[in-house]
């Protein structure tokens, strides 16, 4: 069957693999339709991906086709269309015995620290399939991305008429604008990138954007009665991005870490303690949370229609994913098709 490998950073390869065993007890057999680009893959592409080893089969946003099920006490049928919960959990260490298999002990997670889904089949623990019987197949492929920024407005306990800050417009930032005002939020946004602040303000109702420039917290307490936002998510990924939200979060507000970057961040613990800043990592989703976006989704609580700006087929990816890292290209999101 037709798979892309990343043998190594900036060479992906298209090539033949063999077609998965027959699925066990526990397991199902699925067709992928749909895989959502994430950042993650781009920056496993480009080197900077912590946790990872080459090669790998990237891929971990996906929507697709049950075609076999192995022995198991389940109601999902062979043809029902789903989405993937990527996140492979232990079940036994001590977060999945507190319920947070976002974050287990021993994670491994489809197209990162395993083989995942840019390929045309692929075995998957049942209970990591969600089904949808009037999403399509470019709707599931989103409900990971989603998921990740309905945790992380979770983890914040965003409460109705706060004033929220979200750092970063990319797919990430923009679930958590989207979730951060289905609680009710009035939300800000900051980039750097003109066309993504455009995206958020005219696709997504966000009533507030602004950059990360010089004079920022003085445009920000004018836009919260002079305030500041008393919770700031930083989906950027970028050091300086993440060490400057200190300075945006209200006394007694919460920071939140959406973006992961790969080394240390500092801060000035005096302004830390001053303001008794509570800061949170946020990690992934859980089986709970892809249930309740699908819900959403269903019901047109959340609309990811804008969402995709970009597409690609199984045989053109190749060739076209490494134009799709250049800011000038204005990717929000990427999906490739694999029908």
């Amino acid at each position: 069957m037709k798979t892309i490998v990343l043998d190594e950073p900036f060479k992906l390869r298209m090539t033949e693999t063999d077609e998965p065993s027959s699925p066990g007890p526990g397991e199902a057999l699925i067709q992928i339709s749909r895989l959502g680009i994430c950042g993650t893959d781009y920056h496993a592409f480009r080197g900077r991906q912590p946790f990872f080893s080459y090669p790998r089969i990237l891929g971990h946003e996906l929507g697709v086709e049950i075609l076999a099920l192995g022995d198991c006490d389940t109601d999902l049928q062979v043809g029902d269309h789903c989405c993937v919960e990527p996140y492979l959990n232990c079940g036994s260490c001590i977060a999945c015995r507190n319920g947070k298999t976002n974050c287990c002990a021993s994670l491994k997670v489809l197209g990162v620290h395993t083989d995942g889904g840019m390929r045309e089949r692929i075995i998957v623990p049942i209970n990591k399939l969600h089904r949808s019987r009037t999403l399509t197949m470019d709707q599931l492929a989103l409900v990971e991305t989603l998921g990740i920024g309905a945790h992380a407005v979770d983890r914040a306990a965003v409460k109705t008429g706060e004033n929220v800050l979200v750092i970063g417009a990319g797919p990430i930032g923009l679930t958590a604008m989207q979730f951060a005002g289905a609680a009710g939020a009035n939300v800000i946004a900051m980039d750097m990138n003109e066309h993504r602040i455009e995206f958020c303000s005219k696709q997504l109702g966000v009533r507030h954007t602004l950059k990360p420039a010089e004079g920022a917290v003085d445009v920000l307490k004018d836009l919260t009665d002079g305030d500041l936002p008393i919770a700031v998510f930083d989906a950027t990924g970028n050091p300086e991005s993440m060490q400057a939200a200190f300075k945006y979060v209200a006394p007694g507000g919460r920071l939140v870490f959406v973006g992961l970057y790969l080394g240390d961040i500092t801060f000035y613990d005096p302004d830390f303690h001053r303001k008794e800043v509570t800061l949170l990592a946020t990690r992934n989703s859980t089986g709970s949370d892809f249930k309740r976006i699908l819900g959403l989704m269903e019901t047109g609580a959340i609309d990811t229609t804008p969402w995709i700006t970009h597409r690609s087929n199984l045989g053109a990816f190749t060739s076209e994913f490494e134009g799709w890292l250049d800011p000038a290209n204005g990717v929000i999101k990427a999906v490739v098709a694999f029908d």
